[in-house]
């Protein structure tokens, strides 16, 4: 049931046409939770997001906020304001006039307009830019006004359609910050939503992964990171070697031809599993040294670290270093247990992990983390 929770979708079904974007889909979203919903174009998180604003209609199920069923009502009967990625300020109104544009529909008196205004500015880091034309401002600025003029109407709920995409890298980092902030100053729900996996993980509380329209996997962000449920998941979070393993018994699992101790439990004896190995948790030592040992075929310099790819047993491993080394040259690699994690076959299996494909340009024409 919807009790206890800010936002409650239950058995959620939408089709545009003959494509079916979700299916009984069901999500709970406690009060004052900062919320991303993640996951690559397509995958329905837009389409949540406009279910919960009243701006999508559902062919089945129901839509809770704050226990009160909000499935027929219209945007303007919600308690929920959404900034959107391309602000849609009123570009004939002045800073002052966009932020109080709700309170004054809500016919609030005007020492009431003033003092909310007063507030959104300062909450935003705006004071004194009240009486400014928005199309004077700065990108960033503007998506302040945004947020501000959201926050004025006093929602129990903000969504946020990937309000940064439009900035650029440093801005966008710090608008992360700033957004932070206003969430725990104002203690409101914030359902986020993104496809940039890094702005996930560095400012939700709790992460929704989906694919295909449906939920993945729910966690804090780092639940998500270090223990994937699948390999969508371990793939589509950060850089992942996903290879096929055996678990020969509880903390013993076998891949690339050797046994190794893990810290999972609770598989069948010699079950097929896919293990998981982030790059950054290889160790590079000499080739005599190594639990396994492998050949250097590409070597990328990403600013804090090398980007290592090495071929063990003709697959591609991505390991990640402060040193170089030599393309062609053959290295060792150990592993201890915490470095190792077990998840169970999925209809993800064998997708993704192996970076024989890898390359800087496939990575930017398809934001995924596919080496297949």
């Amino acid at each position: 049931m919807a009790e206890n929770f800010a936002v409650s979708l239950e058995n959620v079904s939408v089709s545009y046409g003959e494509n079916e974007v979700l299916k009984n889909f069901n999500l709970n979203i406690k009060s004052g939770e900062f919320v991303t919903l993640l996951g690559p174009s397509g995958c329905g998180k837009t389409t949540i997001l406009k279910l919960i604003g009243g701006f999508t209609n559902a062919g089945s199920g129901k839509i809770y906020l704050s226990s009160k069923n909000v499935t027929n009502l219209p945007p303007h009967k919600r308690e929920v304001n959404t900034v959107f990625q391309n602000y849609a300020l009123f570009n004939h109104l002045n800073v002052f006039e966009n932020i109080a544009f709700g309170p004054r529909v809500k016919k609030r008196k005007e020492k009431e307009i003033n003092y909310i205004v007063k507030n959104m500015l300062k909450l935003v880091s705006l004071s004194g830019f009240e009486e400014r034309s928005v199309e004077s401002l700065s990108g960033g600025q503007q998506q302040r006004v945004a947020i501000a003029r959201a926050l004025a109407n006093e929602p129990k709920v903000l969504l946020l359609d990937e309000p940064l995409a439009a900035l650029d890298l440093k801005l966008r980092k710090d608008m992360q910050t700033e957004l932070k902030n206003i969430q725990k100053k104002m203690g409101i729900t914030f359902v986020f939503v993104t496809h940039d996996q890094e702005e996930a993980l560095s400012m939700a509380n709790t992460v929704v992964v989906m694919d295909g329209g449906k939920i993945q996997q729910v966690g804090s962000p780092t639940d998500i990171y270090n223990e994937p449920k699948n390999a969508f998941v371990a793939n589509f979070i950060g850089e992942s070697n996903i290879l096929d393993g055996t678990m020969i018994d509880d903390y013993t699992v076998r891949f690339a031809g050797k046994k190794f101790r893990c810290l999972d439990f609770g598989f069948s004896k010699m079950e097929k599993v896919d293990v998981v190995i982030r790059p950054e948790d290889v160790k590079v030592v000499s080739k005599d040294e190594g639990d396994i040992f492998g050949i250097v075929t590409q070597v990328t310099f990403k600013g804090v670290h090398y980007e290592i790819i090495v071929d063990v047993n003709n697959f591609k491993w991505m390991i990640q270093s402060t040193k170089s080394e030599v393309v062609g040259s053959s290295i060792g690699l150990i592993l201890g247990p915490d470095d190792i994690h077990i998840m169970k076959k999925s209809e993800h299996s064998g997708e993704y992990g192996d970076y024989t494909s890898f390359s800087d340009e496939m990575y930017e024409a398809f934001g995924a983390r596919s080496g297949k």
